[in-house]
């Protein structure tokens, strides 16, 4: 007999302690999600709105947010229109919109609920089946959609559900377009409307591999012949951990069969194996045994996330993240293959990408925290071109590429790395910080009283950029540095003279004051540290 539960909340909180023996509890889940007609806020965060399947996110609200999409077409107000590269209403029906989902828990049965609600207005749509984010991207170019919808969470854990949505351009959609779906849909909660389910009239599928096959191959980013030749003709060993996500079989497609190829964790799991699913160092251990384990010239490593949009890199010496990987892009995209253009990162990245672009003459570019804001870098036709766009949480894109975050994009370039330069992903990286500088950067925070989340809280750290302007000395565990630059594109970053830096960043909707550092020593991070948040406790009490 099945146990009852008072809300898929307290289901899912047995379910996720022991993942190995409670699989059978979804169907509870299930229930909760078609049946609860329960409002939800709708929130679309940097990537889209996310929720606890059963609790918030469920069938109705799914539906909510489709009809409040529709509405918001229907509107045809011109700044959204533009925002969304759409002429109107009747471009868009005509455009037709993809829709599909990662392998999650109900991904198919949300998506069909979506592609009848859009059918039933006249929509023209795609079934992607299960997809991963860059592709999403890529197909709209490709098919020249007026938009996507994504059913995913991304990397979060295994009781979250989402909704992705893609303007014309292929890239996150921007304020413009959120903002509006949000106001719409957050109005129709208030009435708390039960919306009845409509079953699609005809399923029109769409290989959005392939498309994404054909695009790389016509923008040249990436080389995929010679990526090819590499693993056919070369002594090595490439390790691909798909943590039970939807990137699974895509490499395979893309590069072909090969049995240098290992995959890790391509079957059928829910659950990601009681895992946060997401490309962290700690979930990256079988991985590493299999490289270290191999007796080959070359060896690489990958993990990505579920939908695609994350990747970290490793070898049989280190583990490689994207503050590291996005300036070798950068140095591999404009030495070895000739790019030109800026270096566009989030605030909140190493320097050493600055110290490559410095010696280069590449002007950099760091914008707020979130992918959506590399936009003016990766359109067609912008002013100035990134070569490479990433940020810290192992996102990235290139030159002429997707507006979103790619991790098929970093296992591609990785391999053309080791295929141009002939060396493993750690030796090329000792060569970049040998010539350019080394770097050490790292993460942290606080909590703080509950009153201060918001506004006041940011209000209160507005006191730091004031005290500490260009010139100022800082005390860093007794060694005095010079304030070079301050960037306040997102929360304060200090910029000191030796290259070291710190950025204090509060959050915009938890009581937490977020700490990102970077030291010229390893062992100096720890001063860093100290000295941010000595900075911040100074500012929360004056």
């Amino acid at each position: 007999m099945i146990k009852e539960f008072e809300n898929a909340a307290a289901c899912w909180r047995e379910i996720l302690s022991d993942v190995s023996k409670d699989t059978g509890l979804l169907s509870v889940i299930e229930k909760f999600a078609r049946e609860s007609a329960a409002p939800a806020k709708i929130v679309f965060g940097t990537s889209g709105w996310r929720g606890e399947i059963g609790t918030d996110y469920t069938f109705n609200n799914v539906r909510i947010v489709t009809s409040a999409i529709i509405e918001m077409f229907r509107g045809s107000d011109p700044s959204v229109m533009n925002a969304m590269g759409a002429a109107g209403f009747e471009d868009i029906k005509k455009r037709g919109i993809i829709v599909g989902h990662d392998n999650r828990f109900l991904g198919r049965d949300f998506a069909m609920e979506v592609i009848g609600l859009l059918q039933k207005e006249g929509i023209k749509t795609w079934y992607a089946g299960e997809a991963i984010t860059p592709e999403f991207s890529a197909g709209i170019e490709m098919l020249n959609a007026a938009c996507s919808i994504n059913l995913t969470p991304s990397h979060n854990p295994a009781n979250y559900g989402g909704f992705k949505f893609n303007p014309s351009d292929g890239g996150p959609a921007g304020a413009e377009i959120t903002a509006r779906i949000e106001d719409i849909a957050n109005r129709m909660m208030t009435v708390r409307p039960v919306l009845q389910p409509v079953q699609p009239a005809e399923i029109e599928k769409v290989d959005l591999t392939q498309l994404y096959i054909n695009y790389i191959t016509g923008r040249g980013t990436v080389d995929l012949k010679r990526v090819r030749d590499f693993v056919d003709n070369e002594d090595c060993v490439i390790c691909i951990d798909n943590v039970h996500g939807a990137t699974r079989g895509r490499i395979r497609k893309i590069i072909g069969e090969s049995p240098k190829i290992k995959y890790l964790r391509t079957e059928d799991d829910y659950l990601f194996g009681g895992v946060a699913p997401e490309p962290s160092d700690s979930n990256m251990k079988g991985l590493k045994e299999i490289l270290k384990g191999s007796n080959a010239r070359f060896r690489l490593g990958v993990i990505m996330d579920p939908d695609g949009d994350r990747i970290r890199h490793a070898d049989e010496k280190r583990i490689i993240p994207m503050n590291y990987f996005g300036a070798m892009a950068l140095h591999f995209l404009h030495v070895h293959k000739g790019f030109r253009g800026v270096a566009a990162k989030s605030v909140g990245t190493s320097n050493l990408v600055n110290a490559v672009a410095e010696k280069l003459g590449i002007p950099v570019r760091e914008t707020s925290v979130g992918f959506k804001n590399f936009r003016p870098y990766m359109i067609s036709g912008a002013r100035e071109k990134a070569i490479v766009c990433f940020e810290e949480s192992d996102g990235i894109s290139g030159y002429n590429h997707t507006l979103e975050k790619d991790a098929l994009f970093g296992v591609l370039l990785a391999v053309e790395m080791m295929a141009v330069t002939g060396k493993n992903l750690s030796d090329y990286l000792k060569d970049i910080m040998d010539e350019f500088g080394y770097y050490y950067p790292d993460r942290s925070g606080i909590d703080v009283d509950r009153s201060l989340a918001g506004e006041p809280l940011l209000k209160k750290l507005s006191v730091i950029r004031n005290k500490c302007k260009a010139g100022t000395a800082v005390n860093i565990d007794g060694d005095l540095k010079t304030v070079k630059e301050v960037i306040t594109v997102d929360g304060t970053k200090l910029v000191f003279d030796d290259g070291s830096w710190l950025m204090i960043r509060p959050s915009g909707t938890e009581p937490k004051v977020r700490f990102y550092i970077e030291a010229r020593t390893e062992e100096g991070k720890k001063a860093v540290f100290a000295a941010a948040e000595r900075m911040t406790r100074e500012a929360l009490f004056e």
